[in-house]
């Protein structure tokens, strides 16, 4: 896992003092987010930062201008993502990726809560279906957006291109080929950078869905560690082949060493990047975390700066 220096804690503790001014609100948990925090910064890594915030005036959520959802702001290398308090319980109520690993975070610049509690309750009740399809999207999003060389109908249909000239292009069917005019309003043509970084986002991703639902289908969904290399020599031989996890190690090692921009091919390939869209919901569903529950942890977050 890496470190962050000593000096980053007292720059982003700047930053979060300033925001809170700016906002009249009041930072109650704030972590590292991305790399940094599943470990796969290089020593160019700019540190995210995510954080929970709760706005000094609680009336304000009564008013018919509502206090703001997010607070995104950026300085120098540091890029700050926050959300109110009332967000972030419902992103956890969804079983959002995000709001669940901005719980599980190693590394916390400010805990005027202790996030364990919470923590242990979300990572108990999380809905496994809405989390496998939020990794899901990010593997096939990023795929599409950044790795495969397709046209894109309206209604999301992907198209492989097999030729492409000043006129048009010839696609990919089941059955054949077929030409699509390039002045044709309903497709777009991805722009690829398969670069290490997005070809191990969507590793990462694509390996974290397909592990859950597997481990689901044994009874247990057991979630993948945010340490993407601890998932991979403690949790991932239980499900993958050796050459697949010796491929994300691969692309996490050359990330590490500051190779996260290089161009480089398709190192995750169409199939596995596109996990099942359809999955037994009899299998891998079931409520989630209880909203009076979260609620409570609500309290405590408002209790804890106020």
């Amino acid at each position: 896992m890496t470190s962050v220096p000593e000096r980053v804690y007292e720059r982003v503790d700047d930053h979060l003092t300033d925001l809170e001014a700016a906002h009249d609100s009041s930072v109650v948990l704030a972590v590292a987010r991305g790399s940094h925090a599943w470990g796969a910064a290089s020593p160019e890594s700019d540190y995210d930062v995510g954080f929970v915030y709760v706005p000094d005036d609680l009336r304000q959520y009564a008013h018919l201008e509502s206090p703001s959802e997010t607070i995104v702001d950026s300085r120098n290398d540091v890029e700050l993502q926050g959300w109110d308090v009332r967000t972030f319980a419902r992103l956890l109520a969804e079983s959002n990726d995000g709001a669940i690993d901005l719980l599980r975070s190693p590394i916390r610049y400010r805990t005027a809560y202790d996030p364990a509690a919470l923590a242990t309750y979300v990572e108990r009740s999380y809905n496994p279906m809405d989390l496998y399809h939020a990794w899901r999207g990010i593997a096939t999003n990023n795929y599409r957006k950044y790795v495969s060389h397709h046209l894109v109908r309206s209604d999301d249909e992907l198209f492989p291109i097999v030729e492409a000239d000043a006129d048009g292009y010839v696609v990919g069917l089941d059955d054949g080929t077929t030409t699509i005019d390039r002045d044709d309003e309903r497709f777009a043509e991805t722009r690829t950078e398969p670069t290490v970084k997005r070809n191990l986002t969507i590793c990462r991703a694509a390996m974290s869905a397909r592990y859950l639902k597997a481990t689901g289908e044994r009874g247990e969904h057991d979630l993948p560690a945010i340490a993407f290399d601890r998932f991979l020599d403690k949790q991932a031989p239980a499900v993958f082949e050796a050459e697949r996890i010796d491929r994300a190690r691969d692309l996490l090692g050359r990330k590490r060493r500051g190779e996260g921009a290089a161009s480089i091919d398709d190192a995750v390939g169409p199939a596995f990047a596109r996990p099942l869209r359809e999955i037994d919901p009899a299998i891998h569903a079931r409520d989630g975390p209880d909203p009076g529950r979260l609620d409570e942890f609500v309290d405590d977050l408002i209790d804890a700066v106020r």
